[in-house]
């Protein structure tokens, strides 16, 4: 029999991870890229997607955490052959998803020129954050309800159908955002930024149906709602909480550092905006890893399999640090000609190409936040995420920051940062996974 932490069974579930994970960066990577390139505006354009982007990123990462909790708990179960014990659970956790990401929509839609005023966004930035954001924001209910069902297929050590959903997605919405962005003369008028907003809508779209095709023809489970509230979804849903904090002190990080480098000038943001979103491109990528992390670290601690999950860790952390260095040698053949493909302003790209190489520094260290980040959900630890994420944002990050921007280090700074923080992340999990699980190995 396989063991489940050989290489073949941690690559079927993480390659598949990989892509379905790129696949959403890719759309707001694709968005910016053909935004960057229009001609009228294309600096403010750039910087307001940048902007609205980073929100929304910030929004459904902390809203969706229940995506983690459900894949913990299904693959818990999995390990211990009790799936029958969390049928009622997932339907009541998709309707959550659901009912939560109307309210998410209901509580910003309307109060989007005050969320994009606190990312010091005015004048033409401002307005097109707005008319984007409102288009954006529509995708809330697809989004959350897709990425619940995601975690159900990972808790089941299938991620598989997900990369399915997320390529056919992604293809949508790259097609559709040069129609709709350019237009077609005499047929399709060019919509510019609205239209970037309307083809990642279409994406979503495209990728829900799918994901309740595969839900319903490829998983025991059902869309049924059973009042009786399942015993399960109350640990599920403090989690969740716990994840939920976690992400809103994530992306306090991430919105800190936006707000920074708007107020140093559009060249900054837009600089700023292609740097995070390549940063988010490859911690996506890297994440495939902790995926399989998160699948099968739960399922073996269902099965109380200490042994293979010391195995797992080093396993799994061996691999996400090679791609990790695949990306930088790429990136670094490519380091010149990269920023080329989002935007030709000469001001925006010497910002862009002074910065990079941080990025790309930091990630062999990102990689092994990730792995043990995966990890630590599976088996969920979320108090102890919450935590260090707390630690890694107000005592790490923030000061650095701060610092930095005294010293007049602006986006040098910023990235500095950010370096900082995942140092502290990564640390902080390798200590506590070799503190309690090592000794339980032997």
């Amino acid at each position: 029999m396989e063991s489940s932490v050989s290489f073949k069974n941690i690559n079927r579930i993480a390659i598949p991870a990989i892509i379905a994970g790129i696949a959403e960066p890719l759309i707001s990577l694709t968005d910016i890229a053909v935004i960057g390139n229009v001609e009228k505006n294309s600096v403010e354009a750039l910087a307001a997607a940048g902007i609205v982007g980073s929100f929304l990123s910030a929004i459904i990462w902390i809203v969706a955490q229940t995506k983690t909790a459900i894949s913990a708990i299904v693959s818990q179960h999995l390990g211990a052959n009790r799936l029958h014990a969390v049928k009622t659970l997932i339907p009541q956790t998709i309707y959550f998803n659901f009912a939560f990401s109307l309210v998410i929509y209901a509580t910003t839609a309307f109060f989007a020129e005050a969320i994009f005023s606190a990312y010091n966004a005015e004048g033409l930035i401002l307005q097109y954050s707005e008319d984007y954001y409102q288009i954006r924001a529509l995708g809330y209910p697809l989004t959350l309800v897709t990425f619940a069902i995601f975690g159900v297929f990972r808790g089941l050590q299938n991620t598989l159908w997900a990369m399915k959903c997320s390529l056919v997605g992604a293809a949508v919405n790259v097609g559709l955002d040069f129609l709709l962005v350019y237009g077609i003369d005499g047929l399709i008028p060019p919509m510019h930024l609205k239209g970037a907003a309307y083809a990642s809508l279409a994406a979503q779209g495209t990728m829900l149906v799918m994901a309740l095709w595969f839900f319903f023809k490829k998983t025991p489970f059902h869309l049924k709602l059973s009042l009786n509230i399942n015993p399960r979804l109350k640990g599920l849903l403090l989690m969740a909480a716990n994840l939920f904090v976690r992400t809103a002190a994530l992306n306090f990080a991430i919105y800190l550092a936006n707000a920074y480098a708007t107020d140093y000038g559009k060249n900054y943001i837009a600089a700023q905006s292609i740097l995070m979103n390549i940063w988010l491109f490859f911690s996506f990528f890297i994440d495939g890893y902790a995926n399989a992390g998160n699948a099968i670290g739960g399922k073996l601690l269902g099965a109380r399999d200490y042994k293979n999950l010391w195995e797992l860790s080093k396993k799994i952390s061996k691999y996400a640090v090679l791609i990790a260095f695949i990306l930088m040698a790429v990136c670094g053949l490519l380091y010149n000609e990269i920023g080329l493909v989002f935007n030709k302003d000469t001001a925006v790209l010497a910002i862009f190409s002074s910065v990079f190489w941080i990025v790309l520094l930091m990630q062999p260290v990102n990689a092994i936040a990730f792995m043990f980040d995966g990890i630590f959900k599976g088996l969920g630890e979320a108090k102890y995420l919450r935590n260090l994420l707390l630690v890694a944002t107000f005592l790490g990050f923030t000061p650095a920051l701060l610092i930095s921007d005294y010293f007049g280090l602006q986006l040098y700074g910023i990235w500095i940062a950010f370096f900082v923080w995942m140092l502290i992340r990564s640390a902080g999990l390798v200590i506590k996974f070799r503190r309690k699980y090592l000794q339980k190995e032997v």
